[in-house]
């Protein structure tokens, strides 16, 4: 098995947010990456997005680190946290129940976290530091203390619906309700904390069954143990939706799609599109695009993800409708090193695909969605003039409801026009936001009126990919990206 090195990038002179000079590598993010203090995390009142109580809205950027508590050293488990916390990731999904034989493999400290693979009777010992649960609260103390929430994920789907992967079936709706119980208590006071149940299973299957009651059992073991103070959602199987099963449950606060890793350009938008219109309101993310670094459709002979493909899915996605979003790289949830069993032909030792360019990339995602107003922007295609292009093409495009700004995702750097009219205060500042770096580029003040075409810098082509600014110029916006952690 060939190792792949980590590629180099090159940053053109532009206003860089996310780094110190042109040509510089990226600036970490400094101090704890969210602050906690605002309070716990609630759905907004027009129920499109996540605020704290204090009514400051939340930013979703996770990763997948599907096997963090199963696979890691308390040592290596910090280091893990610590790089994520430089790039501004702010949810860590991670699984409790672990799909790579997690009942039954010992974890990286030599704990197995049941009693004879029974969740009704979780190995808890006397003692600190002494059994698997003391290495989760160990995980979720310090993301704590780096301003990051734990996405904690109480079992893989497949120890309640097998469908593939090593199981086993453990659960009922009995077991599911206690289980979820002991989360909800013992990690009741942490304020770092999403529940998100599944874990890549449908809950109804044709042959394997109606799960949708025993994760409705869990989903109320869980309130009652932490006494309904921490959202909860559900991880789906690739090219689904939580709200399919889920939509009309008051349990189930935010919808979660996967739309997976099955091409190129996948239009995720749709599926964002799609839970966005969905009645009553919820908000919405893709919890699982594209991996950066995983072979495409699941074969090497295709190619692999990369740096673009992660971008395309982050804006696409948010500029649909998502309140945030999800970056995944495959050697990494798995936490793959060259001694261990690859899964899905895995190339990249973790510790090397930490520093892999698309994790910086959702920085400049998050700089760019915080610099402007969050609460009431929406998607509106209609900005667009003409045809919004399709395949690896396809212009996204999303505003503040009253007009003080909005953004066009270029994917492939061609020219778009725009209506300028859906800017207010008869004059807009034009930018181009590069989502490589984090830089922005003025290019003048127009007319709020009429149509306008842009020509993006670079020559058209996959990687080549701007976002347009438009801001009121009347507002005083600041650079895009900047101003905002």
């Amino acid at each position: 098995m060939s190792i792949r090195p980590i590629p180099l990038r090159v940053f053109p002179a532009l206003v860089l947010a996310g780094c110190a000079a042109a040509g510089a590598a990226e600036t970490p993010l400094p101090g704890p990456s969210w602050d906690f203090r605002h309070g716990d995390l609630q759905v907004s009142e027009n129920r499109r997005f996540l605020v704290h109580a204090d009514g400051t809205p939340f930013f979703w950027l996770g990763d997948t680190a599907w096997e963090l508590f199963h696979r890691l050293t308390r040592e290596e488990a910090a280091r893990y946290l610590e790089n994520r916390r430089q790039r501004g990731f702010t949810v860590i999904q991670a699984v409790a129940l672990a799909e790579l034989d997690g009942l039954n493999e010992p974890s990286a400290s030599g704990h197995r976290p049941l009693k004879n693979n029974d969740p009704a009777t979780p190995d808890v010992r006397d003692g600190p530091d002494n059994d698997y649960w003391d290495d989760v609260d160990f995980v979720v103390s310090t993301a704590r203390a780096k301003g990051i929430y734990i996405g904690l994920l109480p079992t893989w789907g497949d120890k309640v619906t097998r469908k593939w992967g090593v199981g086993p079936v453990v659960f009922d709706a009995a077991k599911a309700r206690a289980y979820g119980r002991f989360l909800g208590a013992r990690y009741r006071e942490a304020p770092n904390l999403v529940w998100i149940l599944g874990g890549d299973r449908p809950a109804r299957d044709a042959k394997e069954g109606d799960a949708t009651g025993i994760w409705r059992s869990m989903a109320d073991g869980l309130a009652e143990g932490d006494g309904g103070r921490h959202l909860r959602t559900y991880h789906p199987m690739g090219g689904n939706t939580s709200a399919a099963w889920f939509h009309d449950d008051d349990w189930l606060d935010f919808n979660m799609l996967q739309s997976g890793h099955s091409a190129q350009d996948l239009p995720n938008y749709r599926k964002i599109e799609a839970d966005y219109n969905r009645q009553p309101p919820k908000p919405c993310l893709d919890g699982e695009p594209r991996y950066e670094d995983h072979p495409i459709d699941w074969k090497p002979a295709k190619g692999w993800f990369d740096d673009y493909d992660v971008r395309q899915a982050a804006y696409w996605a948010i500029f649909a409708g998502a309140f945030g979003h999800t970056y995944g790289c495959h050697d990494i949830w798995q936490f793959w090193t060259p001694s261990r069993k690859p899964v899905s032909a895995a190339r990249t030792p973790w510790t090397e695909a930490l520093e892999l360019p698309g994790a910086w990339d959702m920085l400049h995602v998050r700089r760019l969605m915080l610099s402007r107003p969050v609460l009431t922007r929406i998607p509106d295609q209609s900005l667009i003039v003409g045809d919004a292009g399709s395949g690896p093409d396809h212009v996204r495009a999303t505003r503040e409801a009253s007009g003080t700004y909005a953004f066009v995702y270029l994917p492939t750097g061609r020219p778009v026009t725009v209506d300028m009219a859906k800017i207010s205060g008869g004059a807009a500042k034009a930018w181009w936001y590069d989502p490589r770096t984090g830089g922005a580029e003025a290019i003048g003040e127009f007319p709020a009126q009429g149509t306008r075409e842009f020509v993006p810098p670079g020559k058209p082509g996959r990687g080549n990919d701007w976002v347009l600014v438009l801001d009121n110029a009347t507002k005083g916006f600041s650079a895009p990206g900047v101003g905002a952690r």
